[in-house]
Formats: C-alpha cells, sequence, structure tokens
C-alpha cells in the first residue's frame, strides 16, 4: 500500500475491520475516541519535545525515530479514521469544505510568506 494508490474509504475498512475483529466497537464513543486521538496525538509530541526546529527536522534522517513517529502518526490516523466512522463523516467531503473556509478567512494575497493574524496596516 502507498498514500498514492490507497483511498481514504480502504484505510477506513482497514481500521474498521481490526476494531471489529476484537469487537471493540462497543468502546468506540465519539468521547472515548477523541481523547484517545488527543493522547496519541501527546506521544506523537513528545518525539520533538524539546528540540530545536532544525532537530525536529532531522527526525526524518534516523531510521528509528522516524518508524516510532510514523508508528504514532499512524496511531492518531487509526483514531480519527474510527472517529469519522463513528460519526459517519465523510472526511474527504469536511476537509475539502474546510479548505475553502479556510481559503476565505486567510487570502493568500494576506498571508503569504506569514505565520499569524495579517498585519491590520495591510489592504
Amino acid at each position: 500500500m502507498s498514500d498514492a494508490e490507497t483511498t481514504v474509504a480502504q484505510l477506513r475498512q482497514i481500521v474498521d475491520a481490526f476494531v471489529a475483529e476484537r469487537d471493540w466497537g462497543q468502546f468506540h464513543t465519539p468521547k472515548n475516541l477523541a481523547m484517545s486521538l488527543a493522547i496519541e496525538a501527546a506521544e506523537l509530541m513528545e518525539h520533538f519535545q524539546w528540540l530545536t526546529p532544525e532537530q525536529s527536522w532531522q527526525a526524518a534522517a534516523d531510521p528509528e525515530k522516524k518508524q516510532a513517529i510514523g508508528e504514532e502518526l499512524s496511531d492518531v490516523f487509526s483514531y480519527l479514521l474510527a472517529l469519522a466512522g463513528a460519526l459517519k463523516l465523510d472526511l474527504a467531503s469536511a476537509l475539502e469544505a474546510k479548505m475553502a473556509k479556510n481559503a476565505e478567512k486567510y487570502p493568500v494575497e494576506h498571508y503569504r510568506g506569514l505565520f499569524g493574524p495579517a498585519d491590520p496596516n495591510r489592504p
């Protein structure tokens, strides 16, 4: 499998099958899944805690670190997919709508190359 060849629906099916085989659906309430997602995101953050920005980029150069980060990202992603499934939420549609909303909120002509609020003196 690769990102270029795999659909979100296929990934959701993998997570759903894993959960169903273990009869864990009974525990997969939106609250529990959202909490698990946050916990896994915190575990991901631990890999970068106290690193300089340069050191954080270097993590990908270390195969062991990159694998560990990939595992945490996968945990985050699997809970995200499970939560979307539990809520019957179409992630692709939600992302597309949110990016359109973000594009309106952060127009390129005001935010290109800027991080944070636009200068109120800019046109």
